[in-house]
């Protein structure tokens, strides 16, 4: 099969109505539960402070966990990315239909940067960590604003029109949010069009103030036969006027195995790779650099490449079909270097596979253009 890396790409018809309201400079949330492995549901799996002040000292949120298992649910650690980051949380088991907490407090006292710090929780019965995260952006004084938002939107504005929505599984979702900022003297309303499928958009609510602020909630639900890197779009709709900009919003979508039980991981696909990296030496800039990677699937299940995503748009793969338990395959880029700098090449392919031990496989093929 032979396949474009290029992103995949679903357009819903249609104009759908937001609703949306001024918020104060506070710290807010992702909206929406999310479930991890159908043991435990959390609040939220990001917690965003927003445009925050030096002086305003150290920031507090608490991410709230229940048990929605038969079973009791215990944190056995919760590990944080840096010293500037305190963390507490519930010791005891938490019982089933009960809650627990996971809370953390931010030094910001790093200096006038954006920071985004990660707590890594342990937790009985979830065979990977839960990744929650706090983040926001640090000023040294106060700014307008137009300079807090730069990315204009017709009378309104938002600090980036490209959104990270990071990763999810096939059947999940997965939310972020942003902020949305009224820069004119009277009310406006948002509306967006030209919606992706699998893409859904929730400022609250309608209409923002004028000079008021408003939090956008961005979700994006896996879509059955959507693998690996995606964007999903929509047009901002000002007062019914089309911005003449697009929202770009991107997100991973990987194999869900959190139905099978440890015997079935044990059992699955596993792919075992001769090499990640090939190195095509010296070529002229121009050619064609041609990698191919073997491979033997060691595991008892088929192993079956759901996607490749390759990071130079002038590239395409080769892939196998499936590959029985024993038996060998092979996994062939070709690379254009066309409109590549002189100086050492990375192109870097991305798999998305069914193997629990590796749903996500990197491929490395490297040289040097003259």
């Amino acid at each position: 099969m032979r396949i474009n890396p290029a992103w995949n790409i679903r357009r819903l018809a249609g104009v759908v109505c937001i609703v949306v309201a001024a918020l104060s400079a506070v710290p807010y949330s992702a909206l929406g539960q999310e479930k991890i492995g159908n043991i435990v549901e959390f609040d939220k799996t990001v917690h965003n402070f927003g445009d925050v002040q030096l002086s305003d000292g150290p920031l507090s949120c608490t991410f709230t966990m229940k048990n929605i298992s038969d079973k009791p649910v215990v944190i056995y650690n919760v590990v944080t990315s840096c010293g500037c980051t305190d963390v507490t949380w519930t010791r005891e088991p938490v019982m089933p239909g009960k809650t627990g907490t996971i809370s953390t407090v931010y030094t910001n006292d790093e200096g006038p940067y954006p920071f985004d710090k990660a707590l890594t929780a342990y937790i009985s019965g979830i065979g990977n960590p839960v990744i929650l995260r706090i983040r926001g952006i640090a000023h040294e004084k106060q700014l307008s604003l137009q300079e807090l938002y730069p990315e204009r939107l017709l009378q309104a504005g938002v600090k980036s029109l490209d959104l990270k929505c990071g990763n999810l599984e096939q059947g999940g979702q997965r939310s972020d949010e942003t902020n949305i900022a009224n820069l004119s003297g009277s009310p406006v309303t948002v509306t967006f069009s030209d919606i992706s499928e699998g893409l859904s958009l929730d400022v609250r609510p309608n209409p923002i103030p004028a000079g008021g602020i408003s939090r956008l909630v961005f979700t994006v639900t896996a879509v059955e036969g959507i693998w690996g890197k995606n964007l999903y779009y929509a047009t901002p709709l000002i007062n019914g006027k089309s911005s003449g900009k697009q929202l770009s919003v991107y997100a991973f979508t990987k194999d869900n195995f959190s139905n099978m039980t440890a015997a079935q991981r044990a059992e699955g696909a596993r792919p075992i790779f001769d090499t990640n990296t090939c190195n095509t030496g010296k070529m002229e800039k121009g050619s064609e650099a041609v990698a191919e990677f073997q491979f033997t699937n060691a595991g008892k299940e088929d192993f079956v490449i759901h996607k490749i995503d390759i990071d130079w748009p002038k590239a395409t793969a080769d892939i196998p079909g499936n590959v029985r338990s024993g038996y060998k395959g092979r996994v062939k880029i070709s690379v254009d270097t066309s409109g590549m700098p002189s100086g050492e090449m990375l192109v870097t392919a991305t798999l998305t596979t069914n193997s629990p031990a590796r749903p996500i496989v990197n491929l490395f093929l490297t040289g040097w253009i003259e």
